[in-house]
């Protein structure tokens, strides 16, 4: 059986070719259709289809973590209740506005008591902070090393609450004194009719 060449084959008469050469015309006839069906289909579908499943792998997680603190809802109201009572505890050892006062004479007080020597006690002006003010109380004072410590535990000891910051702890020649620069800070509370 001959074979006719591409030049002697009429796309017209395409009937009457050669079986062999119908088949293989078929074959890359269905190649070209697939592949343009491919590229202009499926290729676009398949970079879709991605984007979708990495979308839900992250779905999936949101979902997860939404789950589990819908699960836990409860402890978490729990825990909020639990919390709203310490916050109104600790609200309580703030002084109020009245009360400030007072709470300088206790720290005084409580140096004094300690046998420490006051050569500078200066509280500075109030700074607001969201629903509380910080009082600074600037303080230069002299003792031994074992009254500061007696004097930092009294502070603790004090039902309102009072940090001390800044330290700067300077030896005084021989005599065994020490000087301490030192920031006491209490904090007060708003009342309602400052808020």
């Amino acid at each position: 059986m001959e074979f006719p060449s591409l030049s002697e084959l009429d796309f017209n008469e395409s009937g009457e070719w050669p079986a062999l050469i119908k088949t293989i015309a078929i074959v890359l006839l269905c190649l070209v259709i697939w592949g343009a069906g491919y590229y202009f289909v499926i290729s676009d579908k398949k970079i879709e289809l991605e984007s979708l499943e990495q979308k839900e792998i992250q779905l999936k997680s949101s979902f997860e973590i939404k789950q589990a603190k819908a699960a836990n809802l409860d402890a978490y109201k729990e825990q909020m209740e639990e919390m709203k009572v310490v916050f109104s505890g600790m609200l309580q050892q703030l002084p109020r506005k009245s009360e400030v006062a007072d709470l300088l004479i206790d720290i005084s007080r409580t140096g004094l008591v300690n046998g420490l020597e006051f050569e500078l006690f200066k509280p500075e002006q109030e700074r607001p902070i969201d629903f509380y003010a910080e009082l600074p109380i600037s303080m230069n004072v002299s003792g031994t090393y074992h009254q500061f410590g007696e004097f930092v535990s009294a502070i603790a000891a004090l039902p309102r609450i009072v940090t001390l910051h800044n330290f700067t702890l300077t030896p005084q020649g021989d005599s065994g004194k020490i000087s301490m620069v030192i920031t006491a800070k209490t904090y007060r509370y708003f009342d309602e009719q400052e808020q």
